[in-house]
């Protein structure tokens, strides 16, 4: 039987219950939730178990890797470098990586590689599988690549490509690796359990990536062979193989799109941090978190809407009922989010992966219900 461990207001009890319920349903491998309200922790809490055979429970310091929920950190290392006046968002690109003026896109601004503007989702060349490990060969395509539609007039997910394009800003303004940045200026403020990659030392607490169940119904079931949403996740595919993602040769990289290690407490105070306008000015957070653009994507096939960096809350894609909150989901299920009017941060990790036709996942809505029920 899984036991959920941690602390949780008497106040959110019901939260622990719908945590504790996904347990029980059969939907959890093992998990971590962290809630804030007002700045203050209501809900720390993890349970279940970090491997595949179940050897090892998932502890209060376990991480897990949190996929695309990677992103929300790195737009904030950027809005932070912004906040500085280190970069201006409405720079091209090639100001500060000029091998990125090739193929027509001299003119392309920072701000539209943080709202999936640029056109840039894919790439073209063939990339040998592991590619992704590899900063330079994934740089390098991406500065010769031609954009897929011409840049600020659409927008369409860069699910892959992201890390590196906004993570070569970041390099190129710092002159260090965008883990070494985000480490300094974000997670030590932050007291936050975050790492792009994971290393050899932090090895004893990783959980392993599983499924318990093929996924059945799902967004990408429309996606056609030539499609961008094919090309976009299939070349390099490293993030397709489950046994890649839980291999030494992916932790070891820089993937800031995609390999961020943290748990539910790690997301929730880089979020506390950065809604408090620690990072940035609360004018630049309020921005990121705005709509920039809403409608047809692109390469999802589906509505979506983006802030600077952010998924923005829709009707399509809620992060429970709050019609302002922002954050960034991960692949197969994990989140870390904010509401900025009703004073939430939000964590969930998760080993299970999990994924859906409408791009949520089931785990949520529970949970979201019990927290803003007993807010009520």
């Amino acid at each position: 039987m899984n036991h959920v461990h941690g602390t949780c207001d008497t106040r959110f009890d019901a939260v622990r219950d719908a945590f504790a319920a996904n347990f029980a349903a059969g939907a959890e491998r093992g998990a971590s939730l962290c809630i804030g309200v007002d700045g203050q922790i209501v809900a720390d809490l993890w349970g279940g178990f970090a491997t595949s055979d179940s050897t090892r429970p998932w502890g209060r310091d376990t991480v897990a890797c949190a996929y695309s929920c990677t992103k929300g950190i790195v737009a904030m290392a950027a809005l932070a470098l912004a906040a500085r006046g280190l970069l201006d968002l409405d720079d091209p690109v090639a100001a500060v990586w000029p091998e990125f003026a090739a193929a027509g896109k001299a003119r392309i601004p920072i701000r539209w590689l943080l709202t999936h503007e640029a056109g840039l989702p894919a790439i073209e060349r063939p990339m040998a599988f592991g590619s992704l490990s590899d900063w330079a060969a994934i740089t390098d395509a991406l500065a010769a690549q031609t954009p897929w539609w011409e840049p600020g007039t659409a927008h369409g997910y860069h699910g892959v490509t992201f890390g590196h394009l906004v993570g070569q800003v970041v390099r190129r303004v710092t002159g260090t690796t965008v883990n070494e940045f985000v480490q300094r200026e974000l997670c030590t403020p932050a007291q936050a359990d975050f790492s792009i990659g994971l290393g050899p030392r932090d090895e004893h607490r990783r959980a392993t990536s599983v499924m318990q169940e093929a996924p059945t119904a799902t967004f990408f079931d429309h996606w056609t062979p030539d499609g961008l949403g094919a090309k976009s996740f299939g070349n390099p595919g490293d993030c397709n193989s489950i046994d890649h993602v839980n291999s030494v040769a992916f932790r070891d990289a820089e993937i800031p799109a995609a390999n961020g290690y943290t748990n539910a407490r790690g997301l929730e105070a880089l979020y506390r941090a950065f809604a408090d306008g620690r990072f940035c000015s609360h004018a630049l957070v309020e921005d990121a978190g705005r709509a920039h653009v809403d409608g047809p994507d692109r390469v999802m096939e589906l509505r979506t809407a983006f802030g600077l960096g952010f998924e923005v809350a829709i009707p399509e894609f809620a992060f429970g009922p709050g019609l302002h909150s922002f954050g960034h989901n991960g692949s197969g299920g994990s989140l870390g989010m904010l509401d900025p009017d009703a004073g939430i941060t939000f964590g969930y990790v998760m080993n299970n992966l999990r994924w859906t036709k409408d791009r949520s996942d089931a785990r949520w809505a529970p949970i979201f219900a019990a927290l803003y029920g007993a807010m009520v």
